[in-house]
């Protein structure tokens, strides 16, 4: 009987431990960058027909490793500062349930093979993938108690798993990959303020300073957040826009019918957040950011010529 007891234990412990890895490497938030990339592989693709299971899935398997390994080193960093917040204080390593040797070893470990597979699709998605978890780990995350400005560093390497994606099609920079890149980067400002507008004193407790205006929640930080929300109106319909003879739009003039929709609905409750200062209205946002960048996406994909 003690020795099934024990069985059972060890069982539940090793159970423990997985589940502490994958929080380690932050599933959810791995797979919507993913997401992002698949899409814009899927863009990429001149027809379904040259949809290819190998380069793919390189894509997707590389590209989460890559991420893995980016949350796992920022978890490390941050595991002092952790402990101090209350969204923060049980993850795996500032709870003590993972020592920083473990999720090391698991960052290295996952960023090497999730490396090797994106350099198998070709050189430049390699060099991407390497990009962006060097800026996020060793200058967006160190920054994070220094500047606000942590919010702009972050947001390049943030804003390269579409292009990535597409690169990975096609092998080279261009305008399509671009303007995937260029969007994501405007989404991403009134995305993660709105976040810390919700979670501006759990942030105080670590000394991050994620707000434009270093007073807060103040009517210069609502105002950005509205500025960057409004923006991203005419610049999420650039893929659907014929600039130069030379420069043919990536997606139908039909993809503007979903984009303004999607863009409206971050603006407004940007403009009611300036127009009052209510947290509510930030939490809209939230929500709406979550909402726009996947259904926008598949909007370049459905649409796209």
């Amino acid at each position: 009987m003690a020795e099934n007891t024990e069985i059972i234990s060890s069982k539940v412990k090793q159970y423990s431990k997985v589940q502490d890895f994958v929080a380690l490497g932050k599933l959810r938030l791995a797979s919507l960058v993913v997401f992002s990339a698949a899409l814009g592989y899927l863009i990429a693709l001149p027809s379904i027909a040259h949809f290819d299971w190998v380069s793919f899935g390189a894509l997707v398997i590389g590209g989460f490793l890559v991420t893995a390994a980016s949350n796992a080193f920022n978890q490390v960093w941050e595991r002092n500062l952790d402990v101090k917040m209350d969204r923060t204080k049980d993850r795996p390593v500032a709870a003590g349930r993972l020592s920083a040797k473990e999720a090391v070893l698991f960052a290295v470990f996952s960023g090497v093979l999730g490396e090797v597979m994106l350099f198998m699709l070709n050189p430049l998605s390699g060099a991407l993938g390497l990009l962006a978890m060097v800026m996020y780990v060793l200058l967006y995350t160190p920054l994070k108690t220094v500047s606000p400005i942590a919010v702009f560093v972050g947001a390049f390497p943030g804003s390269i798993p579409p292009m990535l994606g597409y690169i990975a099609v096609t092998g080279e920079f261009g305008w399509f990959p671009g303007v995937l890149f260029l969007t994501q980067f405007f989404w991403q400002f009134p995305h993660f303020w709105a976040i810390a507008w919700n979670i501006h004193d759990d942030y105080l407790k670590a000394g991050f300073r994620l707000l434009p205006s270093k007073g807060g929640r103040t009517k210069g930080s609502a105002f950005q957040i509205f500025i960057y929300s409004a923006a991203l109106i005419p610049i999420g319909i650039l893929p659907c826009i014929q600039l130069t003879p030379e420069m043919e739009p990536m997606c139908s003039s039909y993809a503007v019918f979903v984009l303004i929709p999607l863009g409206l609905m971050k603006t407004i409750p940007a403009m009611r957040l300036y127009q009052t200062l209510n947290k509510k209205y930030a939490k809209q946002l939230m929500f709406a950011s979550f909402i726009y960048l996947p259904v926008a996406q598949l909007a370049y994909y459905f649409f796209k010529l």
